[in-house]
């Protein structure tokens, strides 16, 4: 049984003891510690909403939830079934003071996880993260007497989440049309199967076939959109009768790409091909976190913009994005923010953006990514055990490449000039990741050995 809590929430397996997997009475601490939270933001407001994926756990984990938030005197609008960015946009449209996501993203079916979001819909920052861990730990809840009990209302988000996506200005549902797209999906049996049929349908797209679309919560594939995890789609792709297929997580905050020919676009350039499209019609800057493809700023440069790196983490790249007024930005593993819409990972939006850009562009997928600088990324990691100091080893880094340029607002990324390596250490292991990127797989996978070598000479 696994329990972890963080400053970006609480998640874990479902059952055994409490405190050591997601427990119901770990659910109810949580939750309450939240509640005492945004409680004290604004008077008057006691509005929170509630969305959960489809994951088989949800409906219990909801029930706490709910009736927990009613406990300590809140309104609850539960949106039920929705995905990541639907109620995100909801906490705004409800003019809420914060809500409550249930999802473990990408995590295999017997994970679950209480996402937390502020009055705006984006995610708590560090502080108040690290205050609701305190109160948890306290257990110095307030619960409302019987006459301020709170009340829930059910609605349903789904249409209110695409309306906001088809009236962005630069979403062209008329060239869309035009074009006749036959598009594929894979839901993986979650809350994508309810909304992105009916958002491709108002699209304008001609077809659209669909696997594992029914949100039964009983994944039928590792949920996290890899190529490893794809095989289903992937040889759907393959026998050419279709132009796109898109692949979100149980949450649909994350976008992947299947192109004509059955081959995988790369996760890495599901945001580049979204930013190209944005910047070609509104020029600006753009934000990704340190491990991030370097495409993205080689792609914005070509429009005259200036690209930023965040430190890892969905609320370090919004940050960012505020700071340096982006017109897009996000995540290399297929989160694409678009504060036109809303300042979160939206696959929606992404969809809507790369569909427009496509149909501009009157090409193939495949063509449109070999448009784009090649890069290839490598992911691996070194283990270590408790007792080794990993800042004083990541300084050691920092010192051996001192005539390179360093960043150091998240671990040690040495940019070299046809490549770049990131180190940083995990918050949940004993381990420092190591993603590197270069022109060639097997040069980028290089660098990552080379790195593990060194550092195993420096311990």
């Amino acid at each position: 049984m696994t329990l972890i809590k963080s400053i970006s929430g609480i998640r874990g397996t479902i059952g055994g003891h409490a405190g050591e997997g997601l427990s119901p009475i770990d659910i109810v601490k949580f939750t309450a510690a939240y509640a005492t939270l945004r409680g004290k933001t604004q008077a008057g407001n006691r509005r929170i909403v509630v969305g959960r994926d489809a994951r088989l756990s949800g409906q219990m984990v909801e029930k706490l939830v709910v009736g927990t938030l009613m406990g300590m005197g809140f309104d609850v609008i539960n949106i039920g079934l929705a995905s990541t960015p639907t109620t995100e946009l909801a906490v705004t449209m409800e003019q809420a003071l914060g809500g409550i996501i249930l999802t473990a993203s990408h995590n295999p079916k017997q994970w679950n996880a209480l996402k937390l979001l502020n009055e705006k819909g984006e995610f708590l920052n560090k502080a108040e993260g690290e205050e609701v861990l305190r109160l948890a730990t306290d257990e110095a809840f307030s619960f409302a007497e019987v006459d301020q009990l709170g009340h829930e209302t059910q609605k349903d988000y789904t249409q209110k989440h695409i309306d906001s996506v088809l009236a962005l200005d630069l979403v062209d549902t008329e060239a869309i049309r035009k074009a006749g797209f036959k598009v594929a999906l894979d839901c993986v049996n979650s809350v994508g199967g309810l909304i992105l049929p009916k958002l491709l349908e108002q699209l304008g797209v001609k077809s659209v076939t669909g696997l594992y679309t029914e949100p039964t919560g009983d994944f039928q594939h590792n949920p996290e959109p890899l190529e490893k995890n794809l095989g289903d789609i992937m040889r759907l792709m393959s026998d050419g009768k279709h132009d796109i297929a898109f692949v979100v997580d149980p949450d649909v905050d994350r976008l992947a790409l299947i192109a004509e020919d059955g081959r995988m676009y790369g996760e890495e350039y599901t945001l580049v091909t979204a930013a190209d499209y944005v910047l070609s019609k509104t020029p600006g800057n753009t934000v990704s976190n340190m491990s991030s493809t370097r495409a993205l700023a080689d792609v914005t440069r070509q429009y005259g913009g200036q690209y930023e790196a965040s430190a890892v983490g969905e609320v370090n790249v919004v940050e960012k994005m505020k700071e340096t007024g982006a017109v897009i930005g996000g995540e290399g593993n297929g989160g694409v923010i678009y504060p036109a819409s809303h300042y979160g990972r939206d696959a929606l939006v992404g969809i809507a953006l790369i569909l427009s850009h496509l149909a501009h562009k009157k090409c193939k997928l495949s063509q449109l990514r070999a448009s784009y600088p090649a890069y290839f990324m490598s992911k691996q990691k070194i283990e270590l055990t408790p007792d080794i100091d990993v800042d004083a080893l990541l300084q050691k880094l920092q010192a051996h490449y001192a005539n390179e340029r360093i960043s150091t607002i998240d671990g040690v990324k040495i940019d070299f000039a046809e490549s770049w390596v990131h180190l940083r250490k995990s918050n949940t292991e004993p381990i420092i990741r190591i993603y590197s990127e270069a022109h060639s797989q097997a040069e980028a996978d290089r660098i990552g050995q080379d790195m593990i070598a060194l550092m195993q000479s420096m311990l």
